[in-house]
């Protein structure tokens, strides 16, 4: 199911928390939301999470937004508060060769099942950010801009955004020449310059048609350690 129980309204101005209070009101509870972070990104893993904040003021996270509206210090003090608050919070990691695997879309949406399926308390409704989420054996919504309306979407949004930038960060010791510190594994025009300079690493999707045009240039001009590809090196050496 993808609509709000029959009779149910939420009102525009019904604050971040208004969709958990009108469900409850309708005897649904507890209610999980799911939220990715990194769907967008050519590298590195997308991250999905679950969370169940209870009801009344224990469930009221100081400073919860849209994950993507707060600065990095404010989600490290919410991520923090949603796991200290939580009835129940889950995160998933998939990896670049399973997104490129199953496809992003198909990706996001086995992330965030896996995600629901991992939570210690099963939810009687799930609130999806943006588009609705099959086979998740609950009734659910999917709720436009959901990260920014929805207290427990916007939970989910801070534990996957969070796990994954220090996922990144990580990755950043390892491949120092991209700056996924900075960007996240996001293209920007720093990493574009550098996956041009350097060519894809093993984090990279090879789906996203930007690293697939820079590891074809490789092929065809040479590895990334500088050794000459066969094609070169016939040419040269005819000459």
């Amino acid at each position: 199911m993808s609509e709000l129980p029959r009779g149910m309204t939420v009102r525009r101005d019904a604050g971040l928390y208004g969709y958990e209070r009108a469900l409850r009101r309708h005897g649904l509870e507890p209610i999980a939301g799911v939220d990715e972070a990194g769907r967008g990104a050519c590298a590195g893993p997308l991250v999905a999470a679950a969370a169940i904040l209870p009801a009344g003021d224990r469930g009221v996270v100081p400073g919860l937004a849209d994950s993507k509206l707060l600065t990095e210090k404010a989600r490290e003090r919410c991520y923090d508060q949603v796991v200290r608050r939580a009835l129940s919070w889950s995160v998933v990691v998939i990896e670049p060769e399973e997104c490129d695997r199953l496809g992003m879309h198909v990706a996001n949406v086995e992330a965030l099942r896996r995600a629901l399926a991992r939570l210690d308390v099963r939810p009687s409704y799930v609130l999806t950010d943006g588009f609705p989420v099959d086979g998740l054996g609950v009734p659910g919504l999917a709720v436009w801009k959901g990260d920014r309306v929805a207290a427990c979407i916007s939970a989910a949004s801070v534990l996957a955004k969070v796990t994954r930038d220090r996922i990144m960060r990580e990755l950043h010791s390892t491949y120092p020449h991209y700056d996924f510190e900075t960007h996240k594994g996001y293209v920007t025009q720093t990493h574009t310059e550098a996956l041009s300079a350097h060519g894809p690493c093993p984090v990279h999707r090879r789906r996203f048609v930007n690293v697939r045009r820079v590891e074809r240039t490789d092929e065809l001009t040479g590895n990334l350690d500088g050794t000459v590809e066969h094609e070169t090196r016939v040419l040269e050496e005819a000459q």
